[in-house]
């Protein structure tokens, strides 16, 4: 399964940029840019987090923006801007990224500050 969507301009979500949004199993391509082009990959067992807004233009137009934070260097934080079917590509991250995860067999932690508190105490 791969998804293929545009960047859209809110005015009447018309594809009007030149920003494509490549979905895949494995990983999340951006490329963005006419003269000067630019083409960003994330791997999806790098997604840690994925969260969906829309705004009230964007519904109105049937739009969102798919805000996927990663444990990737270039871009921690990749936005799918103003692009159709965002809840499905939304949830589609989601399941795809743990699955690569659990495939992977890789573990995600979070920093809670405990190295803090240890050089509080020597």
């Amino acid at each position: 399964m791969e998804y293929i969507e545009k960047k859209r301009l809110l005015f009447f979500g018309l594809p009007w940029t030149f920003t494509k949004y490549t979905v895949g199993e494995e990983i999340i391509t951006v490329n963005s840019g006419f003269f000067n082009s630019e083409e960003n990959d994330c791997f999806l067992y790098k997604v840690q987090d994925v969260k969906l807004t829309v705004t009230l233009i964007e519904r109105m137009f049937g739009l969102g923006t798919v805000v996927c934070y990663t444990g990737d260097v270039t871009n921690p934080k990749l936005e799918l801007v103003h692009i159709r079917n965002a809840k499905e590509i939304k949830n589609y991250i989601l399941e795809t990224s743990e699955q690569e995860r659990r495939r992977r067999r890789t573990l995600n932690t979070q920093d809670i500050g405990a190295e803090a508190e240890l050089d509080d105490e020597f």
